[in-house]
C-alpha cells in the first residue's frame, strides 16, 4: 500500500514509522528545507551554539504510549533534571523537584495542598495518560484518574501563594489565564509528569528526537522529501493510497479542495487559534543570574510572578495587546547539555517565548529581556547575542503555527472536546483512507506523536492489521 505523509512534525513521522515498520510503502513530504517540523535545532546567526527553533523541552516524549514503544529513551540521550520546572517570584521562588514531597516541604506553609492536589494524580499516573490521550489503552485506574484530573482542575483554585503561582505557571502553557477549565487540565497534566517522568531535554537538541524517528523510517524502507510543498491532494492520493495530514485544519482544507464535503469544511474553517508566541533565543556569558539560585538548575523556569501577573499577562493577550509585564517560558539548556555549545565554551544558550497576540509582528525581546531582569538582575548585562522571532515569522516558518500559535489550536473547553471537529474518531476525514494527524487532532499540542499513532491505528485497521511492533533492535 502506498503511504503518503505531509509533513514532518512530530506526529507525522510518528504515522509515518508506524506504517513502514507495518510493511508499507511510506514518503513523507515536508515543505521546508529540513524535516521535523516543531522538532528543528538550528545554529545562530552571528554566534556560535545551537537553539531549539520551536520544541525545547518534552514532558510527553518519556511518557507516551507511541514513545515508549518506540523505545526512544534507548535511542537518544536525554537530561532530566532535578527539578523538572520551577517559577520565578520576587523573593523565594516556587520549585516542583521530581520528588513530591521535596517540592511540597519546600512551598512551605501551601506545600500541604500541592501535596493534596498532586498526590492522586501521581498514584493514577497512567490512568491520567489515558485520559489525557497519551496513553491509548483504557486500563482500571482510568476512572480514578478522571476523578483525580477533575479533583486537581478545581483544586488547583484552592492553592496559595507560592504553590498556586506553580500551578499558573503550567496553567498558562494552554496560552490561557487561571481561570480557564482547560489550561488547568493541561496544566495539570503538565505537572504531575514533572513528578513522574520529568521534563527532559534531549542532548543535541530537539531534532535529536527527529532524527530517531527518520533514522528508524528510512532502515524500514520509508523516505523523506523536504522542499516539496504539497498543494493539491491528488498528487498524493488516489484510490487505495493512506495519506496522512500532520497540518493544520486550514492547510489540509487548502490542499484537500473540493474533494472535501461542503459540511466537514464548514466544520474545518471553525476551527480557532489561540496567543502567539514572540520568541528570544539568547547566548550568554554565564548562568542566569536567578536572585533564587536554585533555579539555576532548574529546565524550564516560568517568568511571570504571582498567579495574578501571570493571568492578566495571557488576558491581555487574548484581547489583542503585548504585554508590559509577560508570562514568559524560559528553558536553561545549557546546564544540562553541554554538547549545544562549542568544547571548553562558557556561554550558556537560554531559550525563551512569550504570549502575544495571535498573529503580532512585534518583536518582544527587550520586554522579554526587562521580565527576566525583574527576576535575575544583571541578566541584560550578561547577553552577547540574541536572535528574535516575532509571532508573524514563526508562522512564516512553520505552517501550523498559525498566526504564531505554537501549540496548534486555542485552548478552551470546546476546543479541547472537538479538535478539529465533533466526531468520535477526530483523525478520519470523510475522504477514504486519509487521516489528520497533527496537534489539532487529539490529544493535541505536544511531542508526543499519539496524533499520529492514532491515525496509523486506524489506517491499519482497515487493512486488518495492528500496530507493529516499535521496539529498538
Amino acid at each position: 500500500m502506498r503511504v503518503s505523509v505531509v509533513g514532518s512534525g512530530p506526529n507525522g513521522l510518528a504515522a509515518a514509522v508506524i506504517m513502514a515498520r507495518a510493511g508499507h510503502d511510506v514518503t513523507v513530504f515536508e515543505s521546508a528545507n529540513k524535516p521535523g517540523g516543531g522538532l528543528s535545532t538550528d545554529s545562530f546567526d552571528g554566534a556560535e551554539g545551537i537553539f531549539d527553533a520551536a520544541s525545547a523541552v518534552h514532558p510527553m516524549a518519556l511518557a507516551s504510549t507511541f514513545f515508549r514503544s518506540f523505545e526512544l529513551h534507548r535511542r537518544i540521550d536525554f537530561r532530566v533534571p532535578e527539578i523538572s520546572f520551577a517559577h520565578a517570584l520576587r523573593g523565594r521562588a516556587a520549585v516542583a523537584y521530581r520528588d513530591l514531597d521535596r517540592t511540597a516541604d519546600e512551598l512551605g506553609r501551601t506545600g500541604a495542598g500541592w501535596r493534596a492536589v498532586m498526590r492522586p494524580l501521581l498514584r493514577n499516573i497512567e490512568g491520567v495518560r489515558a485520559m489525557s490521550g497519551l496513553d491509548l489503552s483504557p486500563r482500571p485506574s482510568t476512572a480514578f484518574a478522571a476523578l483525580s484530573l477533575a479533583i486537581a482542575t478545581v483544586g488547583f483554585s484552592t492553592l496559595r501563594g507560592e504553590a498556586r503561582a506553580l500551578a499558573a505557571g503550567a496553567v498558562a502553557h494552554g496560552a490561557a489565564p487561571f481561570g480557564s477549565l482547560a489550561a488547568r487540565f493541561v496544566g495539570a497534566v503538565l505537572a504531575a509528569e514533572g513528578h513522574a517522568a520529568g521534563w527532559p531535554i534531549p542532548v543535541g537538541g530537539a531534532h535529536s528526537i527527529a532524527k530517531a524517528l527518520i533514522d528508524d523510517l528510512e532502515v524500514h524502507g520509508g523516505r523523506v522529501v523536504v522542499g516539496n510543498r504539497v498543494t493539491d491532494i491528488h498528487d498524493v492520493w488516489q484510490p487505495g493510497d493512506v495519506v496522512f495530514f500532520d497540518t493544520g485544519p486550514g492547510g489540509f482544507a487548502d490542499i484537500a479542495g473540493s474533494a472535501l464535503p461542503d459540511r466537514y469544511r464548514a466544520a474545518l474553517s471553525r476551527y480557532r487559534y489561540g496567543n502567539g508566541a514572540s520568541k528570544v533565543d539568547f547566548v550568554l556569558s554565564g548562568p542566569i543570574p536567578w536572585t533564587d539560585t536554585r533555579l539555576r538548575g532548574a529546565g524550564t523556569v516560568h517568568v511571570g510572578g504571582p498567579e495574578q501577573e501571570v493571568s492578566h499577562a495571557e488576558r491581555v493577550a487574548r484581547r489583542g495587546e503585548v504585554p508590559a509585564q509577560p508570562y514568559v517560558l524560559l528553558s536553561q539548556p545549557t546546564r544540562l547539555d553541554r554538547t549545544r555549545l562549542p568544547a571548553g565554551s562558557d556561554h550558556e544558550i537560554v531559550w525563551a517565548y512569550a504570549h502575544v497576540p495571535n498573529g503580532s509582528p512585534v518583536d518582544a525581546a527587550d520586554i522579554i529581556t526587562s521580565r527576566i531582569e525583574t527576576f535575575a538582575p544583571g541578566f541584560r548585562d550578561l547577553v552577547v547575542h540574541r536572535e528574535s522571532r516575532p509571532a508573524t515569522l514563526l508562522a512564516d516558518r512553520n505552517p501550523n503555527f498559525v498566526g504564531g500559535d505554537v501549540l496548534g489550536g486555542r485552548v478552551d473547553a470546546t476546543q479541547l472536546l472537538t479538535r478539529p471537529t465533533l466526531t468520535g474518531l477526530p483523525w478520519r476525514t470523510p475522504l477514504p483512507g486519509v487521516y489528520l494527524c497533527s496537534a489539532a487532532a487529539p490529544p493535541g499540542a505536544g511531542v508526543h506523536g499519539m496524533a499520529g499513532w492514532h491515525a496509523a491505528r486506524l489506517a491499519l485497521s482497515r487493512v486488518g492489521q495492528g500496530i507493529p511492533d516499535l521496539s529498538f533492535r
